[in-house]
């Protein structure tokens, strides 16, 4: 591959903030069948001009596109929830195990 590539990006019908980058020459071809099963069905959100310094919202360009080459595909998963949250939920738990 050369320094740059057309990279489409499609997200998830089923998983929110859940994305694929593929060649855009390749489109979904080496993308698993399992993969595509569970990632529902892609809806096409860009197409960009990627190289490994351009600036993405929250993964490494450099990533997206060593996955592409590797694999043939980057899967984007959905950021972690926020961790309060889980410790409110494990609190929560705890305290009504402790009730038992």
């Amino acid at each position: 591959m050369s320094d740059k590539l057309i990279c489409e990006v499609f997200k998830s019908s089923r998983k929110e903030e859940m994305y694929l980058y593929v060649d855009k020459r390749q489109g979904l071809t080496n993308v698993p069948e399992p993969l595509l099963e569970t990632f529902g069905k892609p809806v096409p959100v860009f197409t960009m001009l990627l190289t490994a310094d351009k600036k993405l919202s929250r993964v490494s360009a450099a990533d997206v596109v060593e996955g592409i080459n590797d694999k043939g595909f980057y899967l984007q998963m959905p950021p972690p929830k926020e961790a309060y949250l889980l410790d409110v939920h494990r609190a929560h738990v705890a305290s009504h195990s402790d009730a038992d």
